[in-house]
């Protein structure tokens, strides 16, 4: 991804989030130079990785293939942090897909909180087979603690202020439809760099063409910025 699709997605996001009285913490708006001047009283926003995710799962096709979240809170994948949840904020665009994926360990929810438009979430589900591809038979889920039944590769809508829980192994992609969904995430510990298994090899975090200075930092730059 080009540093300017970044920028660009981090202030779209924003504005989105804003727009529908989503507040972000105030490091949400630190600067590389704010990121340089803190000290250890940061220290677990950089352990945790908590902060701007932008990631096109280096397809090059952001606005089909991608994805921008904010981690606003998680603990510590193997430590003995005292948290042991995880919450992310995610801007959906239009029809922008999430590419089909499971995690091994961690249980979630998706939350729909809204969005433009009707704001409608697709997700589609198959359970793992024990090679790790993609499984025949139906796959039962949770949507608001109600269990509903989908078969191979069947789809759930969630509509604004609907769920669904998503378990270890329970393959997944979803996509906004009818406007960009203002998504929600709330987990078990959260391990971008471990935890993600997808069904077509894939990068979790985008290679960068630097074009143009970063405005913001992504949760994976604190330590490079900090060296420079």
């Amino acid at each position: 991804m080009k540093r300017s699709e970044i920028n660009r997605s981090i202030a779209e996001a924003a504005a989105f989030f804003a727009e529908n009285r989503f507040m972000l913490p105030p490091y949400a708006e630190w600067t590389p130079e704010d990121w340089k001047q803190s000290g250890s009283e940061a220290d677990e926003l950089r352990a945790q990785k908590l902060g701007w995710d932008v990631t096109d799962f280096n397809s090059g096709n952001f606005a089909a293939v991608g994805l921008t979240l904010f981690t606003l809170r998680n603990g510590l994948a193997g430590g003995k942090a005292a948290k042991v949840y995880a919450e992310k904020i995610m801007f959906v665009g239009q029809n922008q897909v999430t590419p089909m994926h499971y995690h091994a360990r961690k249980t979630e929810d998706i939350i729909n909180r809204g969005g433009k438009g009707t704001g409608r979430l697709a997700v589609q589900l198959y359970n793992s087979s024990e090679e790790g591809g993609l499984a025949e038979g139906v796959v039962t889920v949770t949507c608001d603690g109600i269990q509903r039944q989908v078969e191979a590769g069947g789809t759930v809508i969630l509509g604004p202020g609907e769920s669904i829980t998503l378990t270890p192994h329970l393959y997944h992609t979803f996509y906004a439809v009818d406007g960009a969904g203002l998504i929600g995430e709330v987990s078990s510990v959260n391990d971008d760099d471990m935890d993600n298994f997808f069904l077509e090899p894939l990068p979790r975090y985008p290679e960068i063409v630097e074009n143009e200075p970063a405005v913001r930092l992504l949760c994976t730059e604190y330590e490079r910025f900090a060296a420079e």
